[in-house]
């Protein structure tokens, strides 16, 4: 009897250790699920702020667009004017979800200001810009459909250049309209 006791205080001691382990396990497992959700969550609404930013940058960009296109078709300066200020200030708005938006999308937004600037007279903020867009986007470039560069063409239209002669032309980057516009104005100039 006093076998079958010592065994039965030894068997419940056993199954004591199991159940608090099994115990240990199933509130570890909680904790741990507890927190995983936390993070989830954490997640879920970052995702969804940074979902919203790229949403309002993308309806930013398309009302500065259409701004831009009704420019084009009445000649209005003021309309470029209006576009580019718009689009500067999509960049401005979209804070640390730009992280999230294709860089060359970016790019092209940017761009378009400082062209629609340019386009509405405003030279001095197209150099801000300008200068805005290098140092956002270093080492960057866009490129037009004829293969010219987008900075080289802009910094040569802005002055931004060093003097140019007419064989230093040749090696810029930019299309052969804008290299025979400035040889034009060139000439003028020195005449």
């Amino acid at each position: 009897m006093l076998k079958t006791i010592h065994y039965l205080e030894n068997r419940s001691n056993r199954i004591s250790r199991v159940a608090a382990i099994f115990a240990l396990f199933v509130t570890t497992a909680c904790v741990h699920e507890q927190y995983a959700n936390i993070e989830g969550i954490g997640y879920r609404e970052a995702r969804f702020e940074s979902l919203a930013a790229i949403r309002d940058y993308r309806e930013c960009r398309d009302e500065g667009i259409t701004f831009s296109k009704q420019a084009r078709a009445t000649a209005n300066p003021g309309g470029y004017l209006a576009s580019a200020r718009v689009l500067e200030s999509c960049e401005s708005k979209l804070g640390p979800a730009g992280a999230q938006i294709d860089v060359d999308e970016r790019m092209r937004t940017y761009a378009l200001s400082i062209q629609n600037y340019l386009k509405g007279g405003d030279i001095v903020r197209a150099q801000k810009s300008l200068n805005n867009f290098k140092e956002a986007f270093t080492g960057r470039d866009l490129y037009y459909p004829d293969g010219s560069s987008f900075v080289t063409t802009i910094e040569a239209l802005l002055g931004q250049k060093d003097k140019i002669s007419f064989g230093q032309f040749s090696a810029l980057n930019v299309s052969s309209t804008v290299k025979s516009e400035m040889r034009r104005m060139f000439h003028w100039k020195n005449k």
